[in-house]
């Protein structure tokens, strides 16, 4: 088969296309596939390439023309009568022939009054950039660059209209250049491009369709050239692009029919070696294959028909192999029977892969509802499961026709979402997890659902902007977007039921004092995507999920913002929940808010934790403590400060480093008391959250001013006291509005908590304090460490001297207090009592002893 037909009966099998091999099985792989008459190239699967991507967007094949060498004999006319021109838009697709940097014209057309009426030219420059300039009426635009002389493919659309002489050139789906008044001569209007002319593909008309020199010929390659009578938008120009014909006001459409070709132009459709194939990302050529002769690898026409193999995985096949062998067939049997065809083959392996028409599919889909809806077991046996999905696969791959019935078309799309539905029933739960491992879990029909919806296009027009297709749990709606829905009790069962918490396994648990049971989907699960032409385009999503679990009694639920997509991306990968691009934006008991910045599958995993509860009346205690701790700390500070400044206490390094501290201490203790009085007012609570960030980070800035002081006078430092203070102002108060100044700028709209007047615990803002604080507790811990050793080491000769007889347990007494003193003084100006915060969450009474060493600091 060709590489898609091939793909697409592996995927029907629920196997997939060969991966490349390890290089060390290579050759043993090569000779197995030898002893079985393979030989040759076989089929590779292309990841993450063309894998996904539908298969009526593929086959549009297109006739090439070859120009080769410069001449001035080889040309293209194109049979169509042309109307008068007021606006114009030509498009095609060209490789440009990079060896020659002379003057190429690609078309040009020309009538009795004007033989240069309407043309574009182009050359590659210095750079290897391809200029292009557009002629109309005898005017010429500028020469500007478009795209790289690189020899690939590239698409360019050039529009001008007659009001204002509005030019534009597109390349790649992108405007390049665009500008007014060309061919406006003085005040007067331009006139429209004349009718009944002759367009030459390839060469320059000196006269009416002859007259040609070789030297301003075009080579290189050109296909898919299409001419509308308007200009046409950029959203269709990237249509275009994508081989999408835009029928309205359409002058000529690409074909051979419509071509005089010149007998030594070549006319390729692929016997050339050259295929060009139109796909939404522009011209694809070829596909990997594995030379089974050389074990080496190559490229070949994806629509060339090689063998193929299909692979399964050990346990899958395993498990495949089974539902089969059990199966009763009995589903299979009443829809064959109820439809007197066979609408589900047997065999799953063995089945063929069967190109389904609108008419057939809602066939099949209406004998199977009616089958689902009236089964005497409403259990679903793991085959019957296995053959329905195929059967949605074939359906979701089915080619819609622009003329197809509307009616049938949205007929289709309700039998499609009830079987779902029905497949999805808490009932099947256990049959899910019997083929676990060839399904992946139930999100398999979030991705089919995903196919099937983009499918519903035609659907909308102007005087019908929304389509919502129900049933039960499940649903479809478009609006510009395409939206599913898989309401709490159909799909999030199922997960569970499929070894959920086994699925979640990058879930990390928290350690804030509760111990991690488990994960579940907690919420409905949705899928969205922006669809642009059927195109699907990445967009920011902002989305709030009621919770929909139930909380076993004393424990706790916590809402994360685990919010990606689940689907397969390797055989063995089956998906993953991931945080990638999404945070939590509020978080209420009963709903979460989340932002993503991107579209995909979405839910709100709930991480179950076995909380370590506190009482109200030890959250009372501890807020009274904090209450109280900080009102006096405050007071005492100001009293301290006023006696520095009262008594005269003469200026030193000393008493200037304590009265900053005092100062940054007391001013956070003092705002932090009453921070929960800002918290319902937004930009407040911001201000007061940034001036707590100020002043604590000031006043560790400080407290490691005090480290640093300690040690110039425990180790000889060799600079002026000056020289030091200007170093410790710099530290104290310079350090703290680096760091809240760089972060306000770079996490603005993530700075403050959701429930009270703090930094943001739930993203990294948090480092901007916890850090610096980290960092400044070490260097404080060593300074600590360093003045006991000698303060004790002095401690021990003063002793000696002063009491040289004194008895042993003397002197360990003075050491005792030598050690202590030092200790006991210096913990908390050094701030090193804030180290027991890493222990409040083991216990009660480590936030008793946190909250009382601190307020009281």
């Amino acid at each position: 088969l060709d590489w898609w037909h091939a793909d697409r009966s592996c995927e029907q099998r629920f196997a997939q296309l060969l991966f490349e091999p390890q290089e060390s099985e290579r050759g043993s792989f090569s000779k197995l596939l030898q002893t079985h008459h393979i030989r040759g190239p076989v089929w590779l699967n292309e990841r993450d390439s063309v894998l996904h991507k539908p298969r009526w967007r593929r086959d549009h094949i297109v006739p090439v023309l070859v120009f080769g060498d410069k001449t001035d004999t080889k040309y293209v006319k194109v049979l169509s009568d042309f109307p008068s021109l007021p606006a114009v838009t030509a498009c095609a697709h060209l490789q440009w022939d990079t060896k020659t940097q002379e003057i190429a014209t690609i078309f040009s057309y020309a009538v009795p009054a004007f033989i240069n009426e309407f043309q574009l030219r182009g050359f590659v420059d210095d750079e290897g950039f391809v200029r292009f300039a557009l002629i109309v009426h005898g005017h010429h635009s500028p020469y500007l660059p478009v795209f790289r002389a690189d020899g690939q493919w590239h698409h360019f659309c050039v529009t001008w209209q007659q009001e204002n002489g509005t030019w534009a050139i597109y390349a790649d789906g992108k405007r390049r250049a665009s500008a007014s008044g060309l061919c406006a001569a003085g005040p007067s209007a331009p006139q429209a491009i004349y009718g009944q002319g002759t367009f030459i593909i390839g060469q320059d008309q000196d006269s009416l369709g002859g007259t040609f020199k070789e030297k301003e010929s075009f080579s290189g390659n050109i296909t898919d050239l299409h001419i509308w009578q308007k200009v046409l938008s950029a959203e269709q120009i990237e249509k275009v692009r994508s081989c999408w014909v835009v029928e309205q006001e359409l002058v000529f459409g690409w074909s051979s029919n419509t071509l005089e070709v010149e007998s030594t132009v070549q006319e390729s459709l692929g016997d050339l070696g050259l295929l060009f194939v139109c796909v939404s990302t522009g011209p694809v050529e070829e596909c990997r294959v594995f030379e089974v002769g050389s074990s080496g690898f190559s490229y070949a026409s994806c629509l060339q028909s090689l063998p193929f193999i299909c692979c399964y995985r050990k346990d899958a096949y395993q498990q495949l192999k089974k539902a089969q062998m059990e199966s009763s067939h009995s589903l299979v049997g009443r829809v064959n029977t109820l439809a007197e065809r066979t609408v589900i083959p047997e065999n799953v392996f063995t089945s063929d892969v069967q190109d389904m028409n609108l008419s057939l599919a809602l066939g099949a889909l209406d004998v199977l509802t009616t089958v689902l809806r009236e089964a005497e077991t409403p259990v679903l046996e793991s085959s019957d499961l296995l053959v329905v999905l195929q059967l949605l696969k074939q359906v979701s791959d089915l080619e819609v026709q622009e003329e197809e019935d509307l009616d049938m078309l949205e007929q289709l799309g309700q039998y499609y979402v009830e079987v779902m539905e029905l497949i999805l029933e808490e009932q099947n739960i256990e049959t899910w997890s019997s083929v676990s491992q060839v399904i992946r879990g139930p999100m398999a029909v979030v991705e089919l659902c995903d196919r099937m919806v983009s499918h519903l296009a035609p659907l909308l027009t102007a005087g019908r902007t929304k389509i919502t297709i129900q049933h039960g749990n499940v649903g479809l709606r478009r609006v510009m977007v395409k939206n599913m829905w898989f309401g709490y009790g159909s799909l999030q069962r199922c997960l569970s039921g499929a070894g959920g918490n086994t699925v979640f396994q990058d879930v990390a648990a928290s350690d804030r004092g509760q111990k991690y049971l488990s994960t579940t989907v907690g919420t409905a699960v949705i899928s969205s995507a922006l669809l642009s032409d059927y195109q699907e385009i990445s967009t920011s999503v902002r989305y709030r999920l009621q919770h929909r679990i139930q909380v076993p009694p004393g424990r706790a639920v916590l809402p994360c913002s685990i919010t990606h997509s689940l689907t397969p991306r390797l055989p063995d990968a089956g998906g993953m929940w991931s945080t990638a691009g999404c945070s939590v934006v509020t978080s209420l008991l009963d709903s979460t808010a989340c932002f993503c910045n991107h579209t995909t599958n979405f839910a709100v995993l709930l991480q179950v934790y076995e909380m370590q509860q506190r009482t109200t009346k030890e959250e009372l205690t501890l807020q009274t403590l904090t209450f109280i701790g900080c009102g006096v700390s405050v007071c005492a500070l100001i009293v301290t400060f006023i006696l520095f400044l009262a008594v005269g206490v003469p200026k030193s390094e000393r008493t200037t480093v304590h009265k900053n501290l005092i100062f940054a201490l007391a001013a956070a203790e003092a705002l932090l008391m009453f921070s929960e009085l800002a918290k319902n007012n937004q930009v407040l609570c911001f201000t007061v959250t940034a001036c707590l960030h100020l002043f604590f980070m000031a006043a560790f800035s400080w407290m490691l001013v005090e480290g640093l002081l300690l040690w110039s006078k425990v180790v000889a430092v060799n600079m002026s006291e000056d020289r030091r203070m200007k170093f410790y102002y710099l530290t104290g108060w310079g350090l703290p509005v680096v760091i809240v100044g760089v972060t306000l700028a770079t996490s603005f709209n993530k700075y403050v908590a959701d429930n009270h007047c703090w930094l943001n615990v739930q993203t990294n803002v948090i480092w901007a304090f916890v850090g610096p604080v980290l960092f400044i507790l070490a260097v404080n811990t060593f300074v600590l460490f360093r003045v006991v050793i000698v303060t004790v080491s002095s401690a021990r000769r003063r002793s000696k001297m002063l009491t040289p007889n004194s008895s042993l347990e003397n002197q360990i007494g003075v050491q005792l207090w030598a050690t202590a003193k030092p200790v006991l003084v210096l913990l908390p100006v050094l701030g090193l009592t804030w180290v027991c915060g890493v222990l409040v969450h083991l216990s009660i009474i480590w936030a008793y002893i946190f909250i009382v060493l601190n307020s009281l600091q």
